[in-house]
């Protein structure tokens, strides 16, 4: 068995690349070798700023024989009075055998010949010399770049590529123009912390460090200070950054973004802990860690766990020498104080006059080239928060305060505050309102309307910022489809799927009664009136939007099955879709509701009496939400005692149904559906049961209308049609 080491040597690659081009790699080595049949042991994928490699462990020194069937022409062309024609010996020479090897084997489409030939093994070292081109040109990742006057592409400069076979160098080329990158056994250390012991190595560094065996790999460029593992590397920051933190009598502030980020930008760890001066504590701790975080990827340090205070440090994580750390930290403290000081300017001058005095600042500012100002939005976002509140029965003072935020929500962005740093919108505006003297719902609206911020992020809280929320991504939606700018693939520069998605969140966490279906033809009739030439389909694709996001939402956070979900939303059925989009929270309740008795097998009980009449009354005319029994059926026509029970049984059911109707208790008319199955059934196979389908048609009609009248007791619930059996 061999072991195999591929490293590209590159310059400094983007933090986002490495992570993405060693989760590539983790995925297409192991698929490629197992399409050559070439298994392993283990494959290790590593990943730096300065390299990408894999070490592949226990690889065949050559491929396994195998046999393969190939089939050949027809019987009767191949041969003629039992000998062989031109075509099959044509196809013999083709496959490399004899006449005799071939055989001929009766198919499901007449006689044919076929061949079995045995392939010998390839070597793996022919195999990896094909694959490893394929490695490279197969990943994938934003702004790659060509060099020097080549076609080759990637995301920095290739300079050099080890390529080993246990410890023979595997001879690769890449070819970039008149640039070439031939393989060979050196690798490069740590720019600054390694020296080599002989003068420099290899190619596109100072620090050539030669790799005697494809197994020694790691450990060989450990010790020239570089960690090539990126899982070490993580666990070394946490800790370092940790420890740092301790020291300073605080608590490391470690966010998993920042803590992935960081492990991608060094090769070799180092914490070093800056100082900042503690007047810059007076600003909001959000510009602070926002300065430091966002823009320098640092980590900051809290008093305590419990209490998010800030102490005046902050950890950066250094590639360079640790002998240096004096000289370092000073370069960084450097950058942060001229940050913060711009930032308390940006903060007092701010300061300067109340929050709504920069409303007028908005009319100059530009929302989208054809929808005019961000004062214009807010003016509708405004209307549509109000049309919200006059669906909901809230307190005077909190349309108040929802008609206040809805009109300030925006204002922070003419801030020299967020137009420095864009990351504190609604952040400061938070601060602004606080400060102007607005109520505090007011104040934490105009933060919450802006969330989620994206997926997993947090959801707004409040009411005043939930509906100022909604209507701020509604107003969004409602405008860039009236431009006929609809979501396409995976362009959604205004990040519309982002927008209904938490608009149905929001909803569905909140518990608010909105009738979505009622709300967008309000807000397009707004918008439309403004803007005659609004195409007339504006309404139904935003209904449609909605409810393939609904859908996506059920199947994809909720966990509901596709069919049970489209037994909520309807497949092709407005009733069932006006409905979903009238009530979102009913529409919820009962996909979980149906999951939950799909999980305990209560559906089955029910399951096949009730699709088996949605199946039949479909041939009927009974309107589907007709449930009463004594206007739809005649109990005079009847001719059997099935008929009667199962009138009687339906006639039974209607205030349970109605009940749960309202009250969204659907145990209630499971339960009722359940105890009626058996006499559906007689009424189906009993032995006094009927056959529906009548010759008479006054009969069969009345019989059908009872099926119907069940379907449509069901479908209180659910429509059972779009229901696959478990």
């Amino acid at each position: 068995m061999a072991n195999f080491l591929l490293e590209l040597g590159t310059e400094e690659l983007p933090a986002s690349f490495v992570r993405s081009s060693a989760q590539q790699w983790q995925r297409l080595v192991p698929a490629t070798l197992a399409e050559e049949s070439l298994t392993n042991d283990s494959i290790n994928v590593y990943a730096t700023p300065r390299r990408l490699a894999v070490l592949v462990k226990g690889l065949p020194v050559q491929q396994l024989d195998r046999e393969e069937e190939v089939k050949g022409p027809p019987a009767s062309s191949a041969f003629k009075d039992g000998k062989p024609t031109k075509a099959a010996e044509g196809f013999a020479k083709k496959q490399g055998v004899e006449i005799d090897a071939l055989e001929v084997r009766a198919t499901d489409k007449g006689d044919f010949v076929f061949v079995l030939k045995k392939i010998p093994g390839r070597m793996s070292a022919d195999i990896l010399a094909q694959l490893v081109p394929q490695w490279i040109n197969k990943l994938e990742g934003k702004r790659f770049m060509r060099w020097a006057d080549g076609d080759l592409k990637f995301p920095r400069p290739i300079r050099s590529m080890v390529a080993l076979l246990d410890d023979t160098v595997l001879p690769i080329t890449l070819v970039s123009g008149s640039d070439t990158v031939n393989s060979d056994r050196i690798s490069q250390g740590h720019r600054v912390l390694y020296t080599p012991p002989t003068p420099p190595l290899g190619k596109g560094g100072t620090g050539g460090v030669s790799i005697p065996q494809a197994e020694d790999y790691v450990e060989c460029l450990r010790a020239a200070c570089v960690e090539v593992d990126r899982t070490q590397r993580k666990t070394q920051i946490k800790a370092q950054v940790e420890a740092a933190a301790t020291k300073q009598g605080g608590y490391a502030d470690i966010t998993e973004d920042l803590l992935e980020e960081v492990t991608d930008l060094v090769e070799w760890p180092n914490a070093v802990v800056g100082k900042f001066d503690e007047k810059f504590l007076i600003l909001p701790p959000e510009v602070i860690t926002t300065i430091i975080v966002t823009n320098q990827r640092y980590f900051p340090i809290l008093k305590s766990p419990d209490f998010p205070e800030l102490l005046p440090y902050f950890i950066t994580i250094s590639n360079g020498d640790p002998a240096k750390a004096a000289i370092i930290a000073a370069g960084n403290e450097r950058v942060v104080r001229a940050r913060l000081a711009d930032g308390q300017f940006f903060y007092k001058a701010d300061l300067v006059k109340p929050l709504e005095d920069y409303l007028p600042k908005l009319e100059k500012v530009t929302f989208q080239e054809d929808l005019g100002t961000v004062r214009a939005k807010v003016d509708r976002l405004c209307k549509i928060a109000s049309l919200i509140t006059n669906q909901l029965q809230i307190t005077a003072e909190e349309q108040a305060y929802i008609a206040r935020a809805a009109l300030l929500c925006k204002a922070d962005l003419v801030t020299q505050m967020v137009y420095e740093l864009p990351e504190m919108q609604g952040i400061m505006g938070q601060k602004y309102a606080l400060a102007s003297g607005e109520p505090e719902a007011v104040a934490t609206a105009i933060f919450e309307h802006y969330l989620p911020k994206g997926a997993g992020d947090n959801l707004p809280q409040t009411l005043t910022g939930q509906i100022v929320g909604i209507a701020d991504k509604l107003d969004t939606l409602v405008s860039i489809f009236g431009l006929g700018m609809l979501p396409t693939g995976s362009s959604d520069p205004f990040a519309l799927r982002r927008a209904a998605n938490a608009i149905t969140n929001i909803i569905w966490a909140a518990e608010l009664p909105v009738n979505l279906h009622k709300l967008l033809a309000e807000v397009v009739a707004e918008f439309t009136a403004t803007r005659p030439e609004t195409p007339p389909e504006l309404l139904d694709q935003l209904y449609e939007f909605f409810l393939q996001r609904i859908r996506t939402l059920l199947q994809e956070e909720k966990n509901v099955d596709y069919d049970l979900v489209n037994a909520v939303l309807g497949e092709n059925d407005p009733e069932y879709t006006e409905r979903a989009l009238r009530d979102l929270l009913d529409a919820l309740e009962r996909a979980l509701f149906l999951q939950q008795i799909r999980n305990n097998q209560t559906l089955d009980l029910i399951y096949e009496t009730v699709n088996r009449s949605t199946r039949l009354a479909a041939q009927g005319d009974l309107d589907k939400v007709e449930l009463e029994p004594k206007t739809a059926v005649k109990p005079e026509l009847f001719q059997k005692s099935s008929e009667q029970a199962f009138y009687d049984a339906v006639v039974q059911l209607v205030p349970q149904t109605l009940l749960s109707k309202q009250t969204r208790d659907y145990q209630q008319l499971v339960d009722s559906l359940t105890e009626i199955a058996p006499t559906v059934s007689n009424f189906f196979d009993g032995p006094e049961s009927v056959l529906v389908m009548d010759s008479d048609p006054e009969i069969k009609q009345n019989r059908l209308n009872l099926l119907g009248l069940l379907r449509n007791h069901a479908r209180v619930l659910a429509d059972f049609g779009a229901i696959v059996k478990s």
